[in-house]
């Protein structure tokens, strides 16, 4: 908190010069944060946690940009993390009495005889249990439950001189309540196991789940009483008819990481792979609203399509900036310096043109017709030799071309 306020201060007495600076500090301050995550999703032992965790950042939307203290968005993702297979009842309570979540959603202007709802109505609506099923007069309680939940230094905390302790009537329960009280009377309601097993449906499998998976898992979900691991372990390993190839359009995430770790690169600036996922879209940290990334068709516009175009070639080149360099004649104009580094992706070595286009085929794609196989075929062509030197350039061309296709940006 005192940073916090010493930091807004320095900002209100600085001139332009001076709030530049402080600008490029709170910049670069953002970026370190991505460049760790970032980091954490590749080298994690456990990547599904890393998954896991950015779905509930991409459910709980707080940005760095509103936030504007790198330390509780750091916290508010950590909370995420330590609570991706826990309870989601429980991790709901902590995120709404999270600094980042209650200076995202306006809560700091929330107090008694001067309601802000934000935060209350994203509660009901975004986060627990969708439109139409609460009334605008449980929003409006809802943010007097929540009237003087500011800021504090490891967690918000109530505000004695700002708080509304009036008795309210809330989705049918009636009495004074807080924060807490409020989230557990939204978890005794009909819709809320349903609302969040659609979400997890649409972020690991399916774009348009049916309704009929949708109904079986959130009975599923209510039974164990909102733990989320048990819910995921059911979800991805039991014996249920799921027609789910070709289902789901990739994030950005997904397709560049997936390119990157069939290119077996081994050493990347982070910073190229963060710019890359803002060219699609896929800003982290930095949704564009608190509804967060919608996905699915929204993945694949032709701008989108055209970045992910220019990535794979990007990579499949071999370039890789590493950093900046100060010239030695000019300290005041850096230049990115580029590294070429050998690229190459796994293929069999003692196949045939027709087996390697195969073998590609079956890791990368889930469906492939005549023409394309024409056209692979025509970059690999039946006089190929594996052995040769120039194997894997023509193996890496054939793979540029595998990206490109709308069957690869689709699992």
């Amino acid at each position: 908190m005192e940073e916090f306020k010493a930091m807004r201060q320095d900002i209100k007495n600085a001139d332009s010069d001076a709030q530049k600076k402080i600008l490029i500090k709170q910049v670069k301050g953002a970026n370190d944060i991505r460049v760790w995550w970032l980091t954490k999703m590749q080298e994690e032992e456990f990547p599904l946690r890393e998954k896991t965790t950015c779905f509930w950042h991409n459910h709980f939307v707080s940005t760095i940009q509103k936030v504007k203290a790198n330390y509780w968005v750091y916290q508010h993702n950590m909370i995420l993390r330590e609570n991706a297979f826990g309870n989601f009842r429980e991790l709901t309570k902590k995120i709404i009495q999270s600094n980042a979540m209650v200076r995202y959603l306006d809560n700091v202007d929330n107090k008694k005889g001067k309601l802000n709802e934000n935060l209350s109505r994203e509660l009901l609506e975004l986060f627990t249990l969708g439109i139409g099923n609460y009334t605008e007069e449980d929003v409006k309680n809802g943010a007097k439950a929540l009237a003087g939940l500011n800021l504090g230094n490891e967690k918000a905390v109530y505000r004695k001189a700002l708080e509304d302790n009036d008795t309210i009537t809330y989705l049918g329960k009636t009495g004074q309540f807080k924060a807490a009280e409020i989230v557990d009377i939204i978890f005794e309601q009909k819709n809320t196991p349903y609302f969040i097993t659609e979400k997890i449906l649409k972020w690991f499998i399916y774009d348009n789940p049916s309704t009929e998976l949708i109904t079986y898992y959130g009975d599923y979900f209510k039974k164990v009483d909102f733990e989320i691991k048990p819910l995921l372990l059911k979800i991805f390993t039991e014996e249920y008819p799921k027609n789910k190839t070709g289902s789901k359009i990739k994030d950005p995430l997904v397709y560049t990481l997936q390119l990157v770790d069939e290119l077996q690169i081994k050493k990347t600036n982070p910073m190229l792979i963060i710019q890359f996922l803002k060219q699609q879209g896929m800003d982290l940290f930095n949704q564009p609203n608190v509804k967060g990334w919608i996905g699915s068709n929204n993945w694949m516009t032709s701008q989108i399509y055209l970045q992910r175009n220019n990535a794979s070639d990007f990579l499949c080149s071999g370039q890789n900036i590493i950093g900046r360099k100060k010239q030695e004649m000019d300290d005041e104009e850096p230049m990115m310096q580029r590294e070429i580094q050998k690229v190459k992706v796994a293929f069999d070595p003692n196949g045939t043109n027709k087996t390697i286009i195969k073998e590609l085929s079956d890791r990368l794609l889930f469906s492939v017709d005549e023409n394309t196989q024409k056209d692979m075929e025509t970059i690999l062509k039946y006089d190929f030799n594996p052995k040769s030197e120039s194997a894997n350039a023509a193996v890496l061309r054939l793979f540029n071309y595998i990206t490109k296709l709308p069957e690869f940006q689709i699992i």
